[in-house]
C-alpha cells in the first residue's frame, strides 16, 4: 500500500512537472508578445510627442490622433475606416435615404478612387460617371496618396457648387474631365414600372425604405395591370446598386422565397456566425423572375442575386458583379464618432463566398456602349423601306375584319415598342424577352 501511495504521489508530481514544462513556454511567449505591444505603444507615444513638439508647424493633436486611428483601420482593408462625428452623422442620414453630394458609391484601388456605381438620377449619373471609372483628380488636385475618406471629403461641398473630377476609363485613350454640380441626393430606393407585361423593379440602394418601396411599387403595378394574372413576370434590376443594409437585402430576398437559407455570415470566431432563412410567403406567387446585375452591383445586391440564383428562383442576367463579400459593423465610439470594421464574410446558400469573385450571371449579356451622336449625318441617308401597301393601286386586304386588323396593328405597335427598348436598354429588353419565353413555355401567355 505504501508503494502504491508513493507511486501515485510520483505520478502526480510528474504531472505537475510536465504541465509546468508545457505551460511555461506558452506563458513566456504571451508575456513577450505583450511586452512587444507595450514597446510599440511606447514608440507611438514617442513619435507623437516628437511631432507635437518638433514638427515645422504647429499641429492639431486631435487631428493627429484621428489620422493615426484612421490609418490603423484603413491598413486592414478598403472598407474599414474611422468615422468622425460629422461622417458618422452623414452615414446615419444616408441610410435614411437623403444626403448631400455627387451621388456615387466609391472604393479605393491602387491609390485612386474607383467608382463602384453612380446612383440613378443624381448629378454624377447625369454627368456620365460610370461604374469602374477611376477618379484621379478633384478640381485639378491629385487624390493619389489620400485615404478614401480624405478623397471623399474633397468631393463634398455646398449644394449648388461646381466640382471638376478627372476620370480614367477603360477603353478611353486619355483621361478626361467631368464637371458636376453638387446637389442634395434624395434616394428613391425602388422605382416600379411596367414594360409590356413585365413589372420592372429598379432597386437603386438598400436603405431603410427599400423593402417597403418594393412591396408598395409591386402592389401598385399589379393593380394598374388589372391584377397579378395580367403580369407575366418580374425583372429585379440591381445594376449599379452599390448595396447598403444587410437587413434590407435579407427582406428583399425573402420577398420572393418561401423557405431555405438566404445568406450566412462567418467571422473570426466560428461561434459568431449567423444564418438567415426565408419565411413563407412570395409576393409574386412564384411568377418567373429575372435579376439584372453588372459590375456596379455590390454587397447587398450580390446577396440578393446570389440567394435567388442558388435557389433557382430567378435567372440572373447581365455581367459579373463587383465582388464585395464582406460585412462591416459600425461601432459607436466616444465623442460621437464611429468605427466601420470588417467583421465577417457572407456566403450564399450554396456556401460560396463572393469576395473578389462576384456573382456570375446565368446568361452573360453586355450592355452595348452608345455610339457618340454625330451632327454631320444627313437626314434621309437611310432609304425608306417600301411595302406592298405603298404601291399605287395595290389591292386591299378584304379577308380580315376591322377588329382583326386593329389587333394586328396593336401587336405590331408592341413589337416596335420592344425594339425601341432594345436601343435604349439592351440588357433590360433581353430580360423581358426571357420572361416572355418562360411564360410561353409554361402555357400562361395570352
Amino acid at each position: 500500500m505504501k508503494k502504491f501511495l508513493m507511486a501515485a504521489a510520483a505520478g502526480i508530481l510528474a504531472g505537475i512537472v510536465v504541465t509546468t514544462q508545457v505551460a511555461a513556454p506558452l506563458l513566456a511567449q504571451e508575456a513577450k508578445q505583450q511586452t512587444n505591444v507595450y514597446e510599440q505603444l511606447d514608440l507611438f507615444g514617442d513619435i507623437f510627442e516628437r511631432i507635437r513638439s518638433q514638427y515645422v508647424e504647429e499641429v492639431d493633436e486631435a487631428d493627429l490622433i484621428e489620422a493615426a486611428i484612421n490609418g490603423m483601420l484603413t491598413s486592414l482593408d478598403p472598407h474599414s475606416s474611422y468615422l468622425s462625428p460629422q461622417d458618422a452623422a452623414d452615414m446615419r442620414v444616408q441610410t435614411r435615404g437623403e444626403f448631400g453630394g455627387l451621388g456615387i458609391e466609391v472604393t479605393q484601388e491602387d491609390g485612386f478612387v474607383k467608382v463602384v456605381s453612380p446612383i440613378d438620377g443624381t448629378p454624377a449619373d447625369d454627368a456620365g460617371v460610370e461604374a469602374g471609372d477611376f477618379i484621379t483628380h478633384v478640381d485639378g488636385e491629385s487624390v493619389l496618396g489620400l485615404t478614401l475618406d480624405e478623397a471623399v471629403e474633397k468631393m463634398r461641398g455646398p449644394v449648388g457648387s461646381e466640382i471638376v473630377i478627372t476620370v480614367v476609363r477603360e477603353g478611353e485613350a486619355e483621361p478626361f474631365d467631368l464637371s458636376i454640380i453638387r446637389d442634395t441626393i434624395k434616394l428613391t430606393a425602388v422605382r416600379a414600372r411596367t414594360e409590356q407585361q413585365t413589372v420592372v423593379l429598379r432597386v437603386t440602394t438598400f436603405n431603410d425604405q427599400t423593402y417597403d418601396n418594393l412591396a408598395d411599387g409591386l402592389k401598385e403595378e399589379f393593380e394598374a395591370a388589372g391584377g397579378a394574372e395580367n403580369v407575366n413576370g418580374i425583372v429585379l434590376d440591381l445594376r449599379n446598386n452599390p448595396g447598403g443594409l444587410l437587413t434590407q437585402a435579407i427582406k428583399v430576398s425573402d420577398a420572393f422565397l418561401n423557405e431555405g437559407e438566404i445568406v450566412s455570415t462567418r467571422g473570426r470566431d466560428p461561434q459568431d456566425g449567423e444564418r438567415f432563412n426565408a419565411t413563407e410567403g412570395d409576393l409574386i406567387d412564384g411568377k418567373p423572375m429575372v435579376v439584372l446585375i453588372n459590375g456596379g452591383s455590390a454587397s447587398a445586391s450580390e446577396i440578393v442575386a446570389g440567394a435567388l440564383q442558388d435557389h433557382r428562383r430567378a435567372v440572373v442576367v447581365g455581367t459579373k458583379s463587383f465582388g464585395k463579400g464582406s460585412v462591416q459593423t459600425v461601432m459607436p465610439l466616444r465623442g460621437d464618432g464611429a468605427m466601420r470594421l470588417t467583421t465577417s464574410r457572407y456566403y450564399t446558400p450554396s456556401g460560396r463566398s463572393i469576395q473578389a469573385l462576384g456573382v456570375s450571371p446565368d446568361i452573360v449579356v453586355e450592355q452595348p456602349r452608345r455610339a457618340p451622336e454625330s451632327g454631320d449625318e444627313e437626314e434621309g441617308t437611310t432609304p425608306r423601306t417600301r411595302f406592298e401597301a405603298d404601291l399605287r393601286g395595290s389591292l386591299d386586304n378584304d379577308s380580315l375584319s376591322e377588329d382583326e386588323i386593329r389587333q394586328i396593328e396593336e401587336e405590331r405597335a408592341r413589337a416596335e415598342e420592344a425594339a425601341k427598348l432594345r436601343e435604349e436598354d439592351y440588357q433590360l429588353a433581353y430580360a423581358i424577352d426571357i420572361l416572355k419565353g418562360l411564360t410561353t413555355l409554361s402555357g400562361d401567355a395570352e
